[in-house]
C-alpha cells in the first residue's frame, strides 16, 4: 500500500464529513494485532479527552498539518506542550506509557499513530475530567 497525497486527501475528507471531525484509517488488519498502526485524520474542533494508555507507549508522526500535543499531570495541570509542524522540522512525539495527553488541531492534519496492540478502548479511569 502506498501512503500518498491521494490517500491522505481521502481520509481527511472523511474526517471533515464526520461529526467527530476525525477519521482513522487502519494499516493493521485486525483489532487484536500486536501493533496498532493507523492514519488519524484530524480537523480543527475535534475533541480528544485527556487520556492515558497504561499498556503501551504511543508515537505520533505528523504527515501534514499543524497540531499541539499536550502532556498533563494526574491533577490536570499541563506539564508540557509540543508544537508539531513538518514544515518547521517538528515531526512527532513519543508518549510514554501512562502519560496523560491530548492534542489540539490547528489546521487539517494527518498523523501516523503507532502503539502496541491489541486495541483496547479507553476505560473511564483512563480519561481525565477537564
Amino acid at each position: 500500500m502506498l501512503i500518498d497525497t491521494k490517500l491522505l486527501d481521502k481520509v481527511s475528507c472523511q474526517a471533515a464529513e464526520s461529526p467527530r471531525l476525525r477519521m482513522n484509517y487502519n494499516l493493521h488488519e485486525y483489532l487484536n494485532a500486536p501493533a496498532q498502526r493507523l492514519l488519524n485524520a484530524l480537523e480543527p474542533g475535534t475533541v480528544l479527552p485527556i487520556h492515558r494508555h497504561n499498556n503501551t507507549d504511543e508515537t505520533y508522526i505528523l504527515l501534514r498539518g499543524r497540531i499541539d500535543v499536550m502532556f498533563y499531570s494526574a491533577d490536570g495541570t499541563e506539564t508540557d506542550r509540543f508544537y508539531l509542524n513538518p514544515l518547521t522540522g517538528n515531526y512527532g512525539v513519543q508518549i510514554p506509557l501512562g502519560q496523560w495527553h491530548t492534542l489540539e488541531v490547528l489546521e487539517s492534519s494527518v498523523i501516523l499513530e503507532v502503539k502496541d496492540g491489541p486495541y483496547t478502548p479507553l476505560s473511564l479511569e483512563d480519561i481525565l475530567p477537564r
